[in-house]
Protein backbone atom coordinates (compact mmCIF):
# COMPACT_ATOMS: atom_id res chain seq x y z
CA UNK A 1 0.00 0.00 0.00
CA UNK A 2 1.81 3.35 -0.90
CA UNK A 3 1.84 6.27 1.85
CA UNK A 4 -1.63 8.14 2.00
CA UNK A 5 -0.61 12.12 1.32
CA UNK A 6 -0.48 13.95 4.22
CA UNK A 7 0.57 17.06 5.07
CA UNK A 8 1.95 18.65 8.27
CA UNK A 9 1.16 21.96 9.86
CA UNK A 10 2.61 23.25 13.23
CA UNK A 11 1.19 21.93 16.33
CA UNK A 12 -0.18 24.22 18.73
CA UNK A 13 -1.43 24.49 22.68
CA UNK A 14 -4.96 23.95 20.93
CA UNK A 15 -4.22 20.63 19.30
CA UNK A 16 -3.58 19.35 22.87
CA UNK A 17 -6.97 18.32 22.86
CA UNK A 18 -6.31 15.65 19.82
CA UNK A 19 -3.43 14.34 21.63
CA UNK A 20 -5.73 14.00 24.55
CA UNK A 21 -8.35 12.53 23.25
CA UNK A 22 -5.90 9.64 21.33
CA UNK A 23 -4.25 8.33 24.63
CA UNK A 24 -6.77 6.41 26.64
CA UNK A 25 -4.70 5.27 29.38
CA UNK A 26 -1.36 5.52 30.95
CA UNK A 27 0.14 2.70 28.90
CA UNK A 28 -0.53 3.91 25.90
CA UNK A 29 1.19 7.11 27.14
CA UNK A 30 4.28 5.58 28.08
CA UNK A 31 4.32 4.03 24.64
CA UNK A 32 3.70 7.22 22.81
CA UNK A 33 6.18 9.65 24.87
CA UNK A 34 8.04 7.39 27.50
CA UNK A 35 8.32 8.79 30.66
CA UNK A 36 8.39 12.51 29.73
CA UNK A 37 4.49 12.85 30.89
CA UNK A 38 2.71 11.58 33.70
CA UNK A 39 -1.35 10.17 33.17
CA UNK A 40 -3.48 11.57 32.95
CA UNK A 41 -2.25 13.92 30.55
CA UNK A 42 -3.60 17.38 31.44
CA UNK A 43 -3.57 20.52 30.47
CA UNK A 44 -0.42 21.82 32.17
CA UNK A 45 1.78 18.91 30.57
CA UNK A 46 0.08 20.25 27.30
CA UNK A 47 1.15 23.76 27.70
CA UNK A 48 4.61 22.80 28.51
CA UNK A 49 5.03 20.81 25.36
CA UNK A 50 3.53 23.38 23.17
CA UNK A 51 6.04 25.92 24.28
CA UNK A 52 8.56 23.81 24.32
CA UNK A 53 7.37 23.24 20.47
CA UNK A 54 7.87 26.91 19.71
CA UNK A 55 11.48 27.20 20.93
CA UNK A 56 14.25 26.64 18.56
CA UNK A 57 15.46 23.05 19.99
CA UNK A 58 12.04 21.22 19.26
CA UNK A 59 10.05 20.83 15.80
CA UNK A 60 6.49 19.44 15.88
CA UNK A 61 3.80 18.84 13.66
CA UNK A 62 0.16 17.93 13.04
CA UNK A 63 -0.86 15.85 10.21
CA UNK A 64 -3.60 16.64 8.21
CA UNK A 65 -4.44 14.58 5.42
CA UNK A 66 -4.63 15.91 1.88
CA UNK A 67 -7.77 14.57 0.72
CA UNK A 68 -10.20 15.02 4.09
CA UNK A 69 -8.44 17.69 5.63
CA UNK A 70 -8.61 15.82 9.14
CA UNK A 71 -5.52 15.97 11.68
CA UNK A 72 -4.81 12.27 11.72
CA UNK A 73 -1.68 12.34 13.79
CA UNK A 74 1.75 14.11 15.56
CA UNK A 75 5.12 13.58 15.35
CA UNK A 76 8.06 15.45 16.31
CA UNK A 77 11.79 15.55 15.91
CA UNK A 78 14.06 17.16 18.79
CA UNK A 79 17.05 18.86 17.34
CA UNK A 80 20.36 18.58 19.31
CA UNK A 81 22.77 21.70 20.35
CA UNK A 82 24.96 21.08 16.87
CA UNK A 83 22.01 21.08 14.75
CA UNK A 84 23.16 18.02 13.15
CA UNK A 85 21.04 15.40 14.32
CA UNK A 86 17.63 15.20 15.55
CA UNK A 87 15.70 12.31 17.22
CA UNK A 88 11.93 11.74 15.94
CA UNK A 89 9.67 11.31 18.59
CA UNK A 90 5.74 11.55 20.15
CA UNK A 91 4.81 9.57 17.05
CA UNK A 92 0.92 9.29 17.43
CA UNK A 93 -1.66 8.44 14.79
CA UNK A 94 -5.54 9.24 15.47
CA UNK A 95 -7.33 5.84 16.00
CA UNK A 96 -9.88 6.28 13.53
CA UNK A 97 -7.30 7.05 11.16
CA UNK A 98 -5.18 3.98 11.30
CA UNK A 99 -4.56 1.38 8.95
CA UNK A 100 -4.31 3.30 6.02
CA UNK A 101 -1.17 4.32 4.96
CA UNK A 102 -1.03 7.94 7.26
CA UNK A 103 1.23 7.35 9.23
CA UNK A 104 3.83 6.49 6.30
CA UNK A 105 2.50 9.44 4.80
CA UNK A 106 3.19 11.90 8.00
CA UNK A 107 6.52 10.31 8.34
CA UNK A 108 7.93 11.02 5.25
CA UNK A 109 6.97 14.15 5.37
CA UNK A 110 8.53 14.83 8.55
CA UNK A 111 11.97 13.19 7.67
CA UNK A 112 11.45 15.10 4.12
CA UNK A 113 11.56 18.73 6.42
CA UNK A 114 14.14 17.70 8.64
CA UNK A 115 16.81 15.79 6.57
CA UNK A 116 15.75 17.95 2.80
CA UNK A 117 14.81 21.06 4.33
CA UNK A 118 16.13 21.85 7.54
CA UNK A 119 19.29 19.87 6.68
CA UNK A 120 20.19 17.16 9.66
CA UNK A 121 22.65 15.14 8.42
CA UNK A 122 20.97 12.34 10.90
CA UNK A 123 17.32 11.35 12.74
CA UNK A 124 17.38 8.98 15.75
CA UNK A 125 14.52 7.18 17.52
CA UNK A 126 13.67 4.91 20.00
CA UNK A 127 10.80 2.20 19.91
CA UNK A 128 9.78 -0.19 22.20
CA UNK A 129 10.67 -3.64 20.78
CA UNK A 130 7.31 -5.00 21.06
CA UNK A 131 5.87 -2.08 18.84
CA UNK A 132 6.19 -4.17 16.12
CA UNK A 133 4.16 -2.58 13.69
CA UNK A 134 6.01 1.00 14.93
CA UNK A 135 9.05 -0.92 14.53
CA UNK A 136 7.78 -2.24 10.62
CA UNK A 137 7.44 1.06 9.32
CA UNK A 138 10.74 2.51 10.35
CA UNK A 139 12.51 -0.09 9.02
CA UNK A 140 10.55 0.61 5.62
CA UNK A 141 11.46 4.30 6.06
CA UNK A 142 15.12 3.19 5.76
CA UNK A 143 15.19 3.24 9.91
CA UNK A 144 18.15 0.96 11.39
CA UNK A 145 18.15 -0.92 14.77
CA UNK A 146 22.01 0.27 16.25
CA UNK A 147 21.54 -1.42 19.20
CA UNK A 148 18.98 -2.60 22.00
CA UNK A 149 18.14 -1.48 25.60
CA UNK A 150 17.11 -4.25 27.63
CA UNK A 151 14.60 -3.87 30.07
CA UNK A 152 13.99 -0.02 30.50
CA UNK A 153 10.49 -0.07 31.71
CA UNK A 154 8.41 -2.53 33.80
CA UNK A 155 4.58 -2.34 32.69
CA UNK A 156 2.34 -4.30 34.36
CA UNK A 157 4.84 -6.85 35.11
CA UNK A 158 6.65 -7.34 32.01
CA UNK A 159 9.78 -5.42 30.86
CA UNK A 160 10.06 -3.28 28.19
CA UNK A 161 13.05 -3.12 25.92
CA UNK A 162 13.86 0.42 23.22
CA UNK A 163 15.33 -0.41 19.98
CA UNK A 164 17.46 2.45 19.32
CA UNK A 165 16.89 3.10 15.27
CA UNK A 166 18.62 5.63 13.40
CA UNK A 167 18.94 6.85 9.69
CA UNK A 168 21.41 8.51 8.09
CA UNK A 169 20.50 11.37 4.93
CA UNK A 170 22.33 9.41 2.48
CA UNK A 171 20.58 6.12 3.48
CA UNK A 172 17.34 8.94 3.39
CA UNK A 173 17.80 9.39 -0.40
CA UNK A 174 18.56 6.06 -1.53
CA UNK A 175 15.38 4.75 0.73
CA UNK A 176 13.51 7.87 -1.33
CA UNK A 177 14.61 6.65 -4.35
CA UNK A 178 13.81 2.87 -3.71
CA UNK A 179 10.41 3.68 -3.11
CA UNK A 180 10.26 5.93 -6.32
CA UNK A 181 10.88 2.64 -7.84
CA UNK A 182 8.62 0.53 -6.19
CA UNK A 183 5.76 2.95 -6.33
CA UNK A 184 6.59 3.77 -10.02
CA UNK A 185 6.19 7.40 -9.42
CA UNK A 186 8.34 9.61 -7.73
CA UNK A 187 7.77 9.92 -3.50
CA UNK A 188 5.92 13.56 -1.87
CA UNK A 189 8.77 15.73 -1.59
CA UNK A 190 7.69 17.93 1.35
CA UNK A 191 5.92 16.69 3.79
CA UNK A 192 1.45 3.39 9.05
CA UNK A 193 2.20 3.77 12.63
CA UNK A 194 -0.12 2.50 14.64
CA UNK A 195 2.32 2.71 17.12
CA UNK A 196 3.96 5.58 18.61
CA UNK A 197 7.22 6.30 19.56
CA UNK A 198 8.94 7.60 22.77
Amino acid sequence: MSPAAVELREFTLADGSFLMSWIPGPVELLTWAGPSFTWPLDEPQIAAYAAESAAPGRWSWMGVDSQTGQVVGHASVRVDAKGGAGRLGRVLIAPEARGRGLGAGMLKEVLAVALDLRGLQRVELGVFSHNASAVRLYERLGFQVERVLPDVEQVEGRSWSVLQMSLACADWASARGQQREDDGGPVAQHHEASGMTP
